[in-house]
């Protein structure tokens, strides 16, 4: 561990207002008339949005460098430069309907630190590192998390590069045209430790009057397609004893997904988002009907159990009612705990600061969820306003974001520690 810090760094704190100006004028580049963002990966509003961040990042004094998935790393320098880096940062590409904080804050609250650091003359005993991801939305290309999945291993550059928009468009071809296809091996450098810091986008620190989420971990996730499969026909001939209803039994089970979560609560997550309804007439008793099914949880043996849940109940009511349900497995995201070191330095940053905070599980997925299979990894989160996110309504509190990074400061100076 670094030298002992000076006794002043316990009154340090980040400049708000700056913050805050930095996050409205990234939030220019892509303006949408509701007052939200849409910057979508390696667009040219992206290009311009890593211009900027970047060029802050150089008056800054941080030295900048991109790999070839188009991650952006700017490092400022350690007392021993020879130690792996803390590490901070999220993403600046939005949804279509995106908002201005997702992502952006992580960015520049990082970038906030690093001024606050260079205000007071202040030199880390290890490097400190901003870190920009490629693509974490997902929106035009998947997968989703691919410039952290990449520097994680999670999947190859390859598969990344050959990613492909709906206008036919490629990854590699796209990073190449707006001028971020860097030389840099993805994953070749040393991370000491992760934070990332985020707005919740979900309701619960809201609700509870709490000002910092100290975030354990990332759900556990899995996708699977169901379809029910009845006999579709006439509504108005056919008795309701005789009838073959598939949409009837497929209703059934959709409340069961919302009981399943119940069952297994806490932080069970049961969601039903898409529905197909054969023939979809409005005199036709439903054939065939397939839905979505998304099931979540805080460990990967809880996901297990609610998916155990899940074929019993629908097992049963296939027996009693004669329909045929199919379970088909889609996807499978396993759960991801962070780091029992990380998540005490958070805890303690804000305490230290006396802000109001709770522990907390992050119900969306987050590139510090790749991070974490290469390095210690924690979480930040703040309120938004109602849980609002991926809308561009997205609203967060000034004074919640500067609290978000002040903890982040604090925790990046425990692990980095100051030279004496």
């Amino acid at each position: 561990m670094a030298a002992a810090a000076p006794a002043c760094i316990d009154t340090l704190r980040i400049d708000g207002a700056r913050l805050w100006a930095s996050l409205m004028e990234l939030a220019r580049i892509g303006a949408t008339p509701k007052g939200g963002v849409c910057r979508l990966a390696l667009s040219d509003l992206d290009r311009q949005g890593r211009d900027l961040v970047g060029r802050w990042a150089t008056e800054a004094g941080m030295t900048l460098s991109v790999d070839r998935i188009g991650n952006g790393f700017m490092r400022r320098p350690g007392r021993n430069d020879r130690l792996p880096a803390v590490m901070t940062g999220s993403h600046i590409d939005t949804q279509p309907t995106g908002g201005k904080f997702d992502g952006n804050y992580g960015v520049l609250a990082g970038l906030e630190v690093v001024r606050t650091l260079n205000d007071h003359g202040l030199t880390t005993e290890a490097p400190i590192e901003l870190a920009w991801w490629t693509n974490e939305e997902g929106s035009r290309f998947v997968p989703v998390m691919m410039g952290s999945g990449v520097f994680a291993g999670a999947f190859t550059l390859e598969h990344a590069h050959a990613a492909r928009d709906l206008d036919g468009h490629s990854v590699k071809d796209e990073l190449q045209r707006i001028g971020y296809l860097g030389a840099d091996r993805p994953g070749a450098r040393a991370v000491g430790c992760y934070f990332e810091t985020h707005i919740e986008q979900g309701p619960v620190l809201e609700d509870h009057g709490v000002t910092i989420g100290v975030v354990g971990g990332v759900l556990g996730i899995r996708w699977y397609d169901c379809t029910v499969t009845g006999l579709e026909a006439h509504a108005g001939p056919t008795p309701m004893a005789l009838r073959r209803d598939a949409l009837q039994v497929a209703t059934r089970l959709m409340q069961e997904v919302v009981a399943i979560a119940h069952r297994h609560g806490p932080h069970g997550r049961g969601t039903v988002g898409m529905v197909q309804v054969f023939p979809n007439s409005r005199n036709v008793i439903p054939g065939r009907v397939k839905f979505s099914i998304d099931l979540r949880n805080a460990s990967d043996a809880l996901v297990g159990a609610m998916d155990a849940d899940l074929r019993g109940v629908a097992a049963k009511l296939a027996a009693d009612t004669g329909l045929p349900i199919g379970i088909e497995p889609v996807s499978d995201y396993p759960a991801q705990a962070f780091h029992p070191e990380c998540i005490a330095a958070v805890q303690r940053a804000a305490t230290k600061l006396g802000y109001s905070h709770m522990p907390v599980v992050s119900g969306a997925g987050h590139d510090a969820v790749y991070l974490a299979r290469v390095a210690p990894t924690g979480m930040i989160f703040i309120p938004c306003k109602d849980g609002i996110s991926h809308n561009e309504i997205e609203d967060a509190q000034p004074e919640h974001l500067e609290a978000g990074a002040n903890v982040l400061l604090h925790a990046m100076l425990e692990r980095a520690g100051v030279a004496g």
